[in-house]
C-alpha cells in the first residue's frame, strides 16, 4: 500500500478540513478498525490507524471538530513494511533525510532544519522528526540517518516558527 503525501492537503483519501465522521467513512476497510482518542478537557481529538507497523493519526486540534494535520510514523526498529509513505519520488522512511532534505530544496522549498530533531518545510506545511530512543544509523551530526515521523498540515501550520520571539 502507498500513502502519497499531498501537502498542504493531506494525505489521500485523509483530507485537512474533514470531520471526525469523514475522515471514518473515508477510511478503506482494509485499514481495519481506527482508535479514536479524546483527551479529558480538551477538545482536541486523534483517529489513528496502523498499517503494517506504519501508524496514520488524523489529528483533530484545537476545537477538535476538524482535521488539522495528518502525521505518518516510522515502523520502528528492525521491521519492515509494506507500506510505503510517498512525498513524490522519495520514500519517506527509507530514503537518507539529508537526500529527502536536498530533494525537497530542488523544489524549491525551503527546509528549515534551525530544530535539528524537529525540522519544517514551512508554508507546504511538512514537518519532520528525527528524533528516537532506538538505536540505530546516525549521521555524523548524531542524529538519525532518517526521519521517524511526517506531518502534513496546512499553509499555515508552521506559521508560529516565523513569528518573532520577544
Amino acid at each position: 500500500m502507498d500513502l502519497v503525501l499531498d501537502p498542504p492537503r493531506g494525505v489521500a483519501p485523509i483530507l485537512l478540513g474533514m470531520t471526525r465522521a469523514e475522515v471514518l467513512a473515508a477510511a478503506p476497510e482494509a485499514w481495519g478498525e481506527p482508535r479514536v482518542l479524546r483527551r479529558p478537557g480538551r477538545n482536541s481529538a486523534k483517529v489513528s490507524w496502523t498499517l503494517d507497523h506504519v501508524g496514520v493519526q488524523a489529528l483533530l486540534e484545537g476545537d477538535g471538530t476538524r482535521v488539522t494535520a495528518v502525521e505518518l510514523w516510522w515502523p520502528g526498529e528492525g521491521r519492515i513494511s509494506g507500506t510505503r509513505v510517498l512525498l513524490e519520488k522519495d520514500e519517506v522512511f527509507t530514503t537518507p533525510a539529508a537526500e529527502l532534505f536536498r530533494h525537497a530544496a530542488g523544489r524549491g522549498w525551503t527546509v528549515d532544519t534551525s530544530r535539528p530533531e524537529y525540522p519544517v518545510i514551512p508554508g507546504v506545511s511538512l514537518g519532520f522528526t528525527r528524533h528516537t530512543s532506538q538505536e540505530v544509523e546516525r549521521d555524523a551530526d548524531g542524529l538519525p540517518a532518517y526521519v521517524t515521523s511526517v506531518l502534513v498540515g496546512d499553509e499555515h501550520y508552521y506559521d508560529y516558527l516565523r513569528q518573532p520571539r520577544g
